[in-house]
């Protein structure tokens, strides 16, 4: 169990993501938060493969990066901040 008595891997109602033990960021624990995470890993290749100027490529991955970023983030159950490993 973490803080406030919640498993990492189980997180509240309405949250897709669980904060990482280690670092900064997030993992996805519910379907939702894989779907999203995989929809934006296929968007991503589509965008190496399909845009030819790789000036636009970086743009168009940053275009769809925030928002993702931000989704996560908002979906994560604990907030981010830099864990070492142990609760909280």
């Amino acid at each position: 169990m973490t803080d406030h008595g919640r498993d990492a891997q189980h997180p509240r109602d309405g949250y897709w993501f669980a904060p990482k033990r280690f670092g900064l960021g997030a993992t996805p624990v519910t379907w939702q938060g894989w779907l999203m995470t995989i929809g934006f890993i296929a968007t991503v290749l589509g965008l190496a493969r399909w845009v030819p100027d790789p000036a636009m490529k970086i743009a168009a991955v940053i275009m769809i990066l925030l928002p993702f970023l931000v989704v996560v983030w908002m979906k994560t159950d604990g907030g981010w901040h830099w864990r070492w490993g142990g609760r909280g």
